[in-house]
């Protein structure tokens, strides 16, 4: 008996140091420079002014669970890794095109899109990148959650200087280290959410030309442009600590044209409110993939982004957050069928280009072709 004790004892030993050695591990792990810094200083005592932030975290405006009534992460990580439902990817490489964005005539207005939520712009003689992710990977585990085939042609090297830079949120796929690092020297402004800045400051951005905002507030960016930011619903964070920066979409007003940047939401009222106070827009760009019903308020179902398209007042949807990454449970182009299917029934115009296909502004109420179902 006693010799049993001793085994049991040691067992139980030997786990506890490799737990402890998995916790120390972790924490090594996260001191890299990737998952960049919470908020300090000048800079929390700001955000904690905030109507937004209350009792140590930003808010949404709507009661918000991280899942769905009836869900458990237990449910959800068994979906994940020994469900049934068939997470099909693209059988073969995702047919791109390849711009040279470096020599556009600038009096062009195009857009660009570089599939999930990146896209350039130039518009009335400024240049606009949204979310930029070209890393090939949107995991601080450079292996795991890779761009599909064919879906990463462009590198930072392709871009001309930025005039401005949008960041919708600090999440992995939204806010790629690798991608803000090298496109450092070319970036003339910054606008953000209140609380990002702290991990473009930490990676050696100048403040000075960061504009980070609460819901509601409104920038001057000269020349006849100006952006307010707008709420999302959603979450933020690089790690273990949620919601310490601000997660925004944007109302972009250009000389000639109005846009609606959207970044990860689930559906609110407030997409009524903005399209009351701001629309019509011209193009709204809204996410429609990486949902489901067990996040249904962090991320929009398909039919409901056609809904909120409807309530900015928008001329045309561009759907994106999708064709690049496998990030939820449904098929890679689950979404944008649904939401072909659904803004038909609806009388949505939609923009759907080629990923890095060049596409002047005035001409996207051209019917799209649907590239897509040339992979099946």
């Amino acid at each position: 008996m006693k010799r049993l004790k001793k085994i049991i004892k040691r067992i139980f030993m030997s786990i506890l140091i490799v737990i402890a050695l998995l916790i120390v591990a972790t924490a090594i792990f996260m001191q890299q420079p990737q998952f960049g810094k919470q908020p300090a200083g000048a800079r929390l005592e700001r955000i904690k002014q905030s109507p937004n932030y209350r009792d140590g975290k930003f808010q949404n405006l709507s009661h918000t669970p991280d899942l769905a009534e009836g869900t458990s992460y237990y449910t959800v990580f068994k979906e994940f890794f020994f469900g049934k439902k068939e997470r099909n990817k693209p059988q073969d490489s995702i047919p791109t095109k390849k711009e040279d964005l470096l020599h556009l005539d600038p009096k062009e207005n195009v857009i660009v899109w570089f599939g999930h939520s990146s896209y350039f712009m130039q518009v009335d003689g400024k240049t606009i990148l949204v979310d930029p992710v070209f890393s090939g990977s949107v995991s601080p585990i450079g292996f795991t959650n890779k761009a599909y085939p064919g879906s990463d042609a462009y590198t930072a090297d392709d871009f001309p200087d930025i005039d401005i830079l949008f960041i919708s949120h600090d999440h992995w796929d939204h806010l790629d280290y690798d991608t803000v690092l090298k496109l450092k020297s070319k970036v003339k402004k910054v606008v953000t959410g209140l609380g990002t800045a702290q991990h473009l400051e930490y990676w050696g951005y100048d403040t000075a030309i960061i504009e980070e905002k609460d819901w509601g507030e409104h920038v001057e960016l000269g020349d006849g442009f100006t952006v307010d930011i707008t709420p999302a619903r959603h979450f933020s964070g690089r790690s273990f600590s949620r919601n310490k920066a601000l997660w925004v979409s944007f109302v972009l007003q250009t000389p000639s044209m109005k846009l609606f940047l959207g970044g990860d939401s689930g559906y609110d009222y407030f997409f009524k409110e903005i399209g009351d106070k701001y629309g019509p827009f011209d193009l709204a760009i809204l996410e429609c993939g990486q949902y489901n019903e067990y996040w249904k308020y962090i991320h929009m179902m398909p039919q409901q982004v056609v809904q909120a398209a409807a309530d900015l007042k928008t001329k045309r949807l561009m759907p994106v957050h999708w064709s690049k990454f496998s990030l939820a449970l449904h098929a890679w182009d689950e979404s944008i069928k649904t939401v072909v299917d659904e803004a038909g029934q609806k009388g949505m115009p939609l923009f759907t280009p080629m990923i890095g296909e060049k596409t002047n502004l005035t001409d996207i109420g051209i019917p799209q072709q649907q590239w897509w179902n040339e992979l099946n």
